[in-house]
């Protein structure tokens, strides 16, 4: 690479990578970012759509979520507190739009975890 490429800005956070790894300005490390993207609230499933906002075709089966800030692509881990169940998931949608709601899972993740309608999950991004 010739120069640094910003790869991801936030208010506080400026990511930027080099040839040999990822650098953050402002923080030490990567795991730094991961932490303060943890989060822990209600989540929902849903099956219906045909496109999501990243543009992709919706499966309904699918190991994907929508969340409302973090980049399309970001995997997470969601975890199930009430029964310690966890699916990887990639976000590729926005929402969710109902109050009080932290991600929206395709209904594939949430059956993974073992979810009916809403359930209370912790949301860690995974490096």
């Amino acid at each position: 690479m010739n120069s640094a490429q910003p790869v991801r800005r936030s208010k506080s956070v400026r990511i930027v990578a080099l040839a040999g790894g990822v650098t953050l300005a402002g923080l030490g490390s990567l795991a730094a970012v991961s932490a303060a993207q943890a989060q822990s609230g209600k989540a929902s499933w849903y099956a219906s759509g045909h496109r999501t906002a990243s543009g992709e075709r919706f499966n309904p089966n699918g190991l994907t979520a929508a969340h409302r800030s973090l980049p399309f692509g970001t995997r997470v881990r969601v975890t199930n507190q009430a029964n310690g169940r966890s699916v990887v998931v990639r976000i590729n949608d926005r929402g969710p739009f109902a109050h009080g709601r932290i991600i929206d899972l395709a209904r594939g993740a949430g059956r993974a975890i073992g979810m009916n309608g809403v359930a209370r999950v912790a949301v860690a991004v995974v490096d």
